[in-house]
């Protein structure tokens, strides 16, 4: 409902507040670093009596080869260098889907950025604000993301890489319960297991929404809600600044089409390790 009620404001001339934002510690921009992981045989899927959807099993194994992995999402002023560097006017960056998409409906930035008087704003549910450079870059497509990662040098990661790494990273979040309504910078502070795996931003992979091994679509209305939506759109994982707490788990897997930006989406880079 708040993605709704922010794309509803966005469209407004007016640029509504939805509510004012609360403080939050500045932090500064930091490029951050890529985490190791040896890979191997690993279980993927949900497995337990726990609550889970249909299509979070059965598990699985699944031979992961080696692995690096952003320690945080890719954030605003790294998104902008993107911008300013022509990546919309590139079309070697791009997939030939996204380009035609992007050209045909001339996307020169992620949803809801607006250039006013030469400065980039972005629209947010605390009205039209100035770009915060450390916080994570969100509403950018499927296309977008993967094209950003040609232009890094880096990739997607695949939903089984962020699965594994997902297990070891901090369940602490910028979820709704902490009231921002928006993407924050990520915490300082030295760690060796990635940060922001479950809320301010959903997170792309290159993975498509695809059936795992021994699925089969449950009758009645969880096998409309999934299994029948299982072509044409990839995969995100973690959670975003309005997932509900609790909502969010290592298996969880979310789907969208890959020209769709009004969901709280961002990315996170990875690389063959």
């Amino acid at each position: 409902m708040l993605t709704d009620i922010l794309a509803l404001f966005a469209a407004d001339p007016l640029r509504p507040c939805y509510r004012q934002a609360p403080a939050h510690k500045t932090e500064s921009a930091q490029a951050g670093w890529m985490i190791h992981y040896a890979g191997g045989i690993e279980r993927i899927g949900h497995a337990g009596p726990s609550f889970c959807w249909d299509n979070e099993g059965p598990a699985h194994e699944m031979l992961i080869h080696p692995f690096r992995l952003a320690d945080r999402l890719v954030t605003d002023a790294q998104y902008l260098e993107f911008v300013l560097d022509g990546g919309y006017e590139t079309p070697t960056l791009w997939l030939s889907d996204g380009w035609e998409r992007a050209t045909q409906e001339g996307w020169r930035a992620p949803h809801y950025w607006e250039l006013c008087d030469g400065d980039w704003r972005t629209m947010t549910l605390h009205g039209l604000t100035t770009l915060d450079p450390a916080a994570p870059v969100a509403h950018v497509s499927y296309y977008e993301t993967d094209a950003f990662a040609r232009w890094a040098g880096k990739r997607l990661p695949t939903e089984f890489e962020c699965e594994v790494a997902a297990r070891g990273a901090s369940k602490t979040a910028n979820d709704l319960s902490s009231g921002a309504l928006r993407p924050l910078p990520a915490p300082s502070g030295s760690v060796d297991a990635p940060r922001q795996m479950f809320g301010d931003v959903w997170e792309w992979t290159s993975s498509a929404y695809l059936p795992y091994p021994g699925y089969h679509a449950p009758k009645g209305a969880v096998g409309e809600y999934n299994g029948k939506f299982m072509v044409g759109q990839h995969v995100l994982r973690g959670g975003s600044c309005v997932t509900p707490s609790g909502h969010a788990r290592a298996t969880y897997r979310n789907f969208f089409r890959p020209h769709q930006r009004w969901q709280f989406m961002g990315l996170r880079l990875a690389e063959d390790g």
